[in-house]
């Protein structure tokens, strides 16, 4: 590609956000007595705060190549002994600008925003000085990948986020990363970095996890992090230190080269496992590192862009784009719907009704988060000790694993209490229930809190089905009452569902949303109706495969025949995690909301009856069909189910869920559940552990055309989440 070529790419980006590349001439320190010579500092700086990371884009880039080029003139001059790079505070960057890359609109302009990158990066791999990498900070994807192209790397302990996650944004690490991994720390390692990891939530290394892979030749502290990278580049280049890379290979050894081949074996069943090779990406990745074994750099090069090329066009990596960038990043900080906060009221002690697991779970959540005094009751003594003590226990093991220092764990410890008592809830702000999941006790619960607390203290329940609105009808201030609906396990489900119901107020629902940034949850606001957003999408799945199974389908082809959604689980399996008694509850409750759409499956209540707790055995963590698939059910339980005769294929399955779902979307967004689909997507991709690679529900339903089939049209229009039309 042609500089002319690269200088059109940049114009059709004049918004673009520049990380800057500024220069700083270093006379380095002595080594014996003898300075080695000046060094270039190239500090990549956006000009922005730490909330605004550095990005690279075709003009950052352009600017990038244009003083390495100048820097590389004065190498060869013999003014420079060798050339740094480093970032801002925090940062080193954090890859390529997504927003550039999703808006890029046609194959050959993917191939020169690859091209671009492979071309600056080679200037600064063969400056004819060495180069240096500083890792002072976060370094993502092309970031981590400027410093694979440096000779030598150093990185901060609290470095944090380095990582190459473009498998999970439906790409790959297309500037080198995947031909210069490999052969740094070997192909074991990089495996983990590249595939694992990205495929496992987005996992990231910190600055000592990548010291020790052998990403970075040298470590050092925060402090006094650049003078010391420095210094330790003085000694490389006066030929006093030679950094030792014990993970490095040769690719071309016949041991190395079966170690390659088995990594990417490994790696391919990962994939598999993990995504049911729903998204192209993973697998490109494998491919260009498994071809990348015998290829030069430049030929691996070429592999890279055209492979990226590809990708970018695909509706898979824009639905990820639209995901990770549009709901999560943006759309989750900024809620649909969510009162002004400046309405919100101070929180200054909390009060929990319920000792059990789940109470307990809010109770730690609020006191580590939020850091006020948290009560628990429940109707005796040794509930409320139990509820503390497990509260107490997770405490120390946090302690234990080093999560949490001694101090914190004592103040957070003291934070929680008990009481049989719920006039301890007298001085309470915000009182949330946690109790069985009926109705008329948690009316109960409220009247007996409403008669305690103040006339400006919250009462909110966590309920995952049940009327919000039926809770309010006797409360003498129904205005009062919010919904604020967790996802199991609390401490790890970003998912809030906050649901106002037709009386809840402004200012009880702008405090929520506070609360919920407190927790460093991601807030829906949704409406009062039954099952909100998540469960009623999951139960009418669930209920649909249920539904074939009593049917008469086998139950290894009802339970697999979603596979091709790339779910993190089968639905019977998410049944038996949930509870199989809880599952049919909430479907119970959307039976008596919705029945035409919603079927109580009189074999998943037989089960219940007789104590068994999954279809499926489970041996090492995955469910263990019986005998020609069918599941392991007791004879005694298996007499009291009945079948029908008319069984249906997996691809039958699929279909009608993928058509029961783009109906059950499309009516609630009809009801006005949430202000529009980007809402349910946000939902199912944080609480449900939706595959980012699919891009929420919608884009997928999209994809398969059950939008048009059922309702007559996409939910999202052309290049929200695929190709512009």
């Amino acid at each position: 590609m042609s500089a002319a070529d690269f200088r059109k790419l940049a114009d059709l980006f004049p918004n673009e956000t520049v990380t800057h590349s500024y220069v700083q001439d270093i006379e380095l320190p002595p080594v014996d007595g003898k300075s080695p010579g000046t060094f270039a500092l190239v500090t990549l700086d956006n000009g922005l705060d730490h909330s605004k990371p550095t990005t690279l884009g075709p003009n950052t880039l352009i600017e990038l190549g244009t003083v390495l080029e100048r820097l590389k003139e004065r190498a060869a001059r013999g003014e420079l002994a060798g050339v740094g790079v480093t970032g801002k505070p925090y940062f080193l960057v954090a890859g390529a600008d997504l927003s550039t890359v999703k808006s890029v609109s046609g194959r050959e302009q993917g191939r020169w925003m690859a091209q671009l990158g492979h071309d600056v990066y080679a200037t600064l791999a063969n400056l004819g000085v060495p180069s240096f990498a500083f890792i002072n900070g976060l370094a993502l994807g092309g970031g981590l990948e400027i410093a694979l192209q440096s000779t030598y790397r150093t990185v901060s302990t609290g470095a944090g986020a380095l990582a190459l996650p473009e498998a999970f944004i439906g790409l790959i690490p297309g500037w080198g990363g995947v031909y210069i991994l490999p052969r740094l720390i070997g192909p074991e390692n990089a495996l983990k970095v590249m595939i694992e990891n990205p495929l496992s939530n987005n996992r990231t290394l910190t600055g000592p996890q990548a010291h020790e892979l052998g990403v970075a030749d040298a470590m050092f502290e925060p402090a006094d992090f650049i003078e010391q990278s420095v210094a330790w580049a003085a000694r490389v280049i006066a030929g006093a230190v030679v950094p030792e890379r014990s993970n490095a290979v040769d690719p071309s050894n016949p041991d190395v080269a079966a170690r390659w081949a088995a990594a990417v074996a490994k790696g391919r069943g990962f994939v598999e496992a993990k995504t049911s090779n729903a998204s192209p990406a993973p697998a490109k990745v494998l491919d260009v590192m498994e071809a990348s074994r015998t290829l030069t750099q430049a030929q691996s090069a070429e592999l890279e862009c055209e492979t990226l090329a590809d990708l970018m066009q695909t509706d898979e990596f824009r639905s990820t784009v639209y995901a990770f960038l549009d709901l999560v990043q943006r759309r989750a900080k900024r809620p649909a719907g969510a009162p002004d906060r400046k309405l919100a009221r101070p929180v200054t002690k909390i009060g929990v009704v319920g000792a059990g697991l789940m109470a307990s779970q809010l109770a730690l959540l609020f006191a580590r988060q939020l850091k006020v005094p948290v009560v628990l009751t429940d109707i005796d003594q040794v509930r409320v000790d139990k509820g503390v003590g497990y509260v107490h226990a997770e405490v120390d093991k946090l302690l234990a694993k080093g999560r949490i220092s001694p101090d914190a764990a004592n103040r957070t410890r003291a934070l929680v209490t008990g009481s049989v008592s719920k006039e301890a809830f007298a001085d309470a702000d915000f009182v949330i229930e946690a109790v069985f999941e009926e109705l008329n006790v948690k009316k109960q619960v409220f009247k007996e809190v409403e008669a305690i607390v103040s006339a400006e203290c919250i009462l909110a329940t966590n309920t995952s089905s049940l009327s919000v609105t039926a809770m309010a009808e006797d409360l003498e201030h129904p205005e009062r009452l919010v919904g604020f609906h967790f996802f199991n396990p609390v401490a790890v489900m970003p998912l809030l569902e906050i649901v106002r119901a037709p009386k809840t107020d402004d200012a009880v629902l702008a405090t929520a949303f506070e609360l919920a940034k407190g927790l460093k949850k991601s807030a829906v606001l949704v409406k009062d109706a039954p099952a909100f957003v998540v469960n009623r999408i999951l139960l009418r799945l669930m209920g649909e495969v249920t539904a074939a199974f009593d049917e008469g389908t086998p139950a290894e082809v009802a339970d697999n025949a979603l596979r091709p959604m790339g779910l993190p689980m089968t639905p019977f399996v998410l049944g038996a995690m949930v509870g199989l008694p809880v599952a049919q509850h909430v479907q119970e409750s959307l039976h008596a909301a919705f029945p035409d759409r919603f079927t109580v499956s009189r074999n998943l209540q037989a089960l219940i009856d007789n104590g068994v707790k999954s279809i499926w055995a489970v041996q090492n963590g995955a469910p263990q069909p019986g005998p020609d698939g069918q599941p392991f059910i007791p004879g005694e339980t298996l007499a009291l189910m009945s079948f029908g005769s008319t069984p249906s294929t997996g691809e039958e399955v699929l279909r009608r869920t993928q058509d029961a779902l783009a109906q059950e979307i499309g009516l609630m967004l009809e009801e006005g559940v949430v202000a529009g689909p980007e809402d349910i997507d946000l939902c199912m991709i944080l609480g449900a552990g939706w595959p980012m690679f699919l891009g929420g529900i919608t884009p997928y339903l999209d994809r398969v055309g059950a939008s048009e089939r059922v309702n007559g049209k996409k939910f999202l229009a052309p290049g929200v989440a695929s190709a512009p039309a």
